[in-house]
């Protein structure tokens, strides 16, 4: 049996230290999870941690997906087969950087949920339901039913959000009594704030950190003296911002961090071991200001993390030195490391095929919508893509201002087909000079959504535009339709060559657009696909998003492309461009560029 005591842990009478990883299986394919595992094992790990995306499993009410890259049982099981024990972090909210925190988005549109993360009663009977679902499926895999699953978190964080303790005790009784039985925990930063507000008495309380571990534990031990020193999350690296400064931690200053946790006797969960990626539009966002939710900051596809197991599951110079470091505390000699999958040769791509976005919007369109102000995505039930807004100015009169309120997140406007601006979210919000010469324009915005905030006072925030206005008069009567992107890309579009043939026009080339090429390979590898020239899009690889690109803002410029993906012959690669862009050619390379 696993037990906790003041002096540590211990499983089946011996003591126990945990020298634990974070991977995330909804971050890594099916088939490279046996050698990242690997991998983890050979830096000298002998637990694996995850996070459990409510949103990922329930995409839509009582929905649910456990195939794939959401199997979750599978998971578990190869976790043990790696000779892994394993923590398990269950929703309803998880941060990770992840979408909403892991919160579908549909929550934000049931009227009957009033409140996130609370005693709310419609947001605890959706819980329950979700917990009636997953809790099946997690309980098998504890150590007290033969399986290797350690303990299992309580709530995320809940010290950096709220107060109310009474939702903590919700579902602890929840997990408790769908049949969790392996001690319980909560994790949470050391300040006192943190600890007050987030954790529960009789519950292991462990911490999150980056550095100065020994204040950090001393501030656990004043407040929770019976709890042994466990920090969950060691945040050995960090995640990247489009339009900010890629973020890289020293090796050795990592190293010596984590030599400090260990020297104190405690236990430690390598915050990320390896990070993986982003895929499809799963990549959540932050606020500069997570107290007040001022100034959006989405997350980059990559997760990178600046993990000692780089994104494609390679060594890094951080994984040679805290494999140094980790091999003081195991026993006998430690597994060498495993090559990831082979590289792709580097070279170009040319995408041959083309059609605009507005010539293929009917067959494409998942709801349409008339409202007298532009409806949210949410009402119009989906989570992320585009979502064509059409109304009209009366006329004739100007040149007067277009501004856009509440934008979530970036539109491309357009005034009787002709495009006038782009607009985003904490930058340009108006188009000056909008005039109307005759009865009336038609005014269009196409809104792309990026991640909902994933932490702090931001987290549930709804996507589209709250109201349009023409200098102070309030644009009414709306139509909206809503694409949805990121679940495979559509069959049968009417595709025309744009290599010169006849059908290219030079509208075919300005965006948005999809672009289509082929790649034909002899085996699959892994590879890194490059745009350099373009702006701003998705992409996806035989009908797998791979996510969101941003060529103009950075700091990412290549997006992994797992060798799963591939398949020996002709492979469909899919580009929706959104900016415009001269040359539709790619570039696979050899090497990352996170910036």
């Amino acid at each position: 049996m696993f037990r906790i005591s003041p002096e540590g842990f211990s499983l089946d009478g011996r003591p126990l230290r945990l020298l634990s990883g974070a991977l995330h299986y909804f971050r890594v394919l099916p088939e490279q999870w046996p050698q990242r595992l690997r991998m983890m094992r050979a830096l000298g790990l002998d637990t694996v941690e995850t996070y459990v995306p409510w949103n990922l499993h329930e995409p839509r009410p009582q929905e649910y997906d456990f195939a794939g890259i959401a199997d979750l049982d599978r998971f578990l099981h190869a976790t043990r087969e790696a000779g892994l024990r394993a923590i398990v972090r269950p929703s309803p909210y998880i941060c990770a950087e992840w979408e909403n925190g892991g919160l579908p988005w549909w929550l934000l549109a049931d009227p009957e949920v009033r409140a996130l993360r609370c005693q709310d009663p419609g947001y605890l009977a959706r819980v329950d339901r979700w917990y009636d679902r997953l809790i099946p499926l997690l309980a098998p895999h504890q150590v007290t039913r033969g399986g290797n699953v350690l303990m299992v978190q309580v709530e995320n964080e809940y010290g950096s959000y709220g107060t109310d303790t009474g939702y903590l005790e919700h579902l602890a009784a929840g997990l408790r009594g769908r049949g969790i039985d392996v001690p319980l925990f909560t994790s949470d930063g050391p300040d006192d704030f943190f600890l007050t507000g987030g954790t529960l008495p009789g519950r292991l309380a462990t911490v999150n950190f980056g550095s100065r571990a020994t204040e950090a534990f001393a501030g656990l031990r004043r407040l929770r003296p019976d709890d042994p020193a466990m920090c969950m999350e060691f945040w050995c690296g960090w995640f990247d911002h489009w339009g900010a400064e890629h973020v890289t931690r020293d090796p050795n200053d990592a190293a010596d961090s984590l030599a400090e946790i260990l020297a104190a006797g405690a236990s430690v969960n390598l915050y990320m071991a390896h990070g993986g990626t982003n895929f499809s539009t799963w990549a959540g966002a932050n606020t500069e200001d997570p107290a007040t939710g001022a100034r959006y900051l989405p997350t980059v596809t990559s997760y990178d993390y600046d993990a000692p197991i780089d994104e494609r599951g390679g060594v890094t110079e951080k994984f040679l030195a805290f494999r140094d470091v980790l091999r003081r505390y195991t026993d006998g000699p430690l597994p060498e490391p495993e090559s990831p999958a082979p590289l792709l040769p580097a070279g170009p791509v040319e995408l041959t095929q083309s059609v605009r976005l507005f010539d293929v919007l009917g067959q494409l369109t998942h709801t349409e919508m008339q409202a007298a102000e532009p409806p949210s995505f949410e009402e119009l039930g989906i989570g992320h893509g585009l979502v064509l807004y059409t109304s009209r100015i009366p006329g004739p009169r100007g040149p007067y201002p277009l501004s856009v309120h509440g934008l979530a997140d970036r539109a491309h406007v357009f005034v009787d087909g002709m495009p006038v601006g782009v607009l985003e979210r904490d930058g340009i919000e108006a188009v000056d000079g909008v005039r109307v010469a005759g009865t009336h324009a038609r005014v269009e915005l196409l809104v792309e959504s990026m991640g909902r905030v994933n932490y702090g006072a931001g987290l549930g925030e709804r996507k589209g535009v709250s109201r349009v206005l023409h200098t102070q008069q309030i644009l009414h009567g709306w139509n909206a339709r809503a694409v949805e992107l990121g679940h495979g890309t559509p069959d049968g579009l009417p595709w025309v060559t744009s290599s010169g043939a006849a059908g290219n026009t030079p509208d075919a080339r300005s965006g948005p657009v999809f672009h289509r090429g082929f790649l034909d390979v002899t085996e699959p590898g892994d590879t890194y696909l490059a745009l350099p020239g373009w702006g701003k899009g998705y992409a996806w690889v035989n009908g797998f998003c791979l996510g969101r690109y941003w060529e103009a803002k950075g700091p990412q410029r290549a997006l992994y492309v797992p060798w799963p993906l591939l398949r020996a012959g002709r492979n469909d690669l899919v580009i929706l461009e959104l900016d415009g862009v001269a040359h539709p050619v790619v570039e696979l390379r050899d090497v990352p560029d996170l910036g």
